[in-house]
C-alpha cells in the first residue's frame, strides 16, 4: 500500500478520485487549500504526491518549488489542458511528470503506479555504472563524482539512468517517454528535453562532465562514456 496526499481544492472530485484509489489498495490523504499543503507534506512524508496547479492560499508551482529541497517522494502535477507553460515550469520546479486536467481516475492511477514502480528499488543490487568520476547507483538511487553526491530529483536520475545504461548509443524521444512516462510521444510535449536540460545543468557543475549528454539531431540523445 502507497501513502498519497491528494492536494485538490474541488471537494466532490477529491471525494471521487480517493475513493477510487483507496479502493486500487492505496492510503489517501487529502488537502483542499495551498496553504496548508507544504505543512502537511514535509510532515505526513507521503510516497507520492498529487498537486493540483490552481489552489486557494497558495498555487501548486510554489508548492512545489518550497518543498522539492525536503521532500524526496515523488509529485505528480495537475495541469490545465493545454498549458504547456505551466507543465515545463512544473518539471523545472522538481515536479516528476504531470497530467492534464481532466483526467480519468483510471488514467491517474496508471500514471501512479508507473510512478511508484519506476521510484523503487532496483531488482538487482548491483546495477552501477560508472563514466570516468561519475558514479551511478540504481540500487541506492545515488549520483556522485568523486564520492561527493548530486542532488537529483527521482525523474532526474531515471532519465540519467535510462540514457548511461545504453552508453555511445542515441536513445529517441519516443522510447524516453515511453520507458519513463508510459506514454506515447505525440510529436509536441517537452519533457524529456526540459528534463535533459535539468541534468545537464547539474553534471555541468563538474566542468568533467559538462558534455557527458550529447543531443542527437532527428534522434534524441546520447550518453557519453568517458574517454
Amino acid at each position: 500500500m502507497a501513502r498519497l496526499m491528494l492536494v485538490e481544492d474541488d471537494e466532490r472530485l477529491a471525494a471521487l478520485t480517493a475513493e477510487y484509489l483507496t479502493a486500487h489498495g492505496h492510503e489517501v490523504a487529502v488537502e483542499h487549500r495551498g496553504d496548508r499543503a507544504v505543512d502537511r507534506i514535509l510532515g505526513e512524508r507521503p510516497d507520492l504526491v498529487i498537486l493540483d496547479v490552481m489552489l486557494p492560499g497558495e498555487d501548486g508551482m510554489s508548492i512545489c518549488r518550497r518543498i522539492r529541497d525536503d521532500y524526496s517522494g515523488v509529485v505528480l502535477m495537475l495541469t490545465a489542458r493545454g498549458e504547456d507553460i505551466d507543465q515545463v515550469l512544473g518539471l523545472e520546479l522538481g515536479a516528476d511528470d504531470y497530467v492534464a486536467k481532466p483526467v480519468s481516475p483510471r488514467v491517474l492511477a496508471a500514471r501512479i503506479k508507473a510512478l511508484l514502480r519506476r521510484g523503487g528499488p532496483a531488482s538487482d543490487a548491483g546495477d552501477v555504472l560508472e563514466a570516468g568520476s561519475l558514479r551511478i547507483d540504481r540500487a541506492a538511487r545515488s549520483v556522485t563524482i568523486d564520492g561527493a553526491a548530486m542532488d537529483m530529483t527521482s525523474a532526474e536520475f531515471d532519465l540519467l539512468w535510462a540514457l548511461a545504461s545504453k552508453p555511445g548509443k542515441p536513445v529517441s524521444r519516443e522510447e524516453l517517454l515511453r520507458d519513463l512516462r508510459g506514454i506515447d510521444w505525440d510529436g509536441v510535449d517537452r519533457s524529456i528535453d526540459v528534463r535533459v536540460s535539468q541534468v545537464r545543468r547539474k553534471l555541468a557543475q563538474d566542468p568533467r562532465h559538462a558534455d557527458r549528454i550529447k543531443t542527437v539531431r532527428g534522434v534524441g540523445y546520447q550518453f557519453v562514456p568517458a574517454g
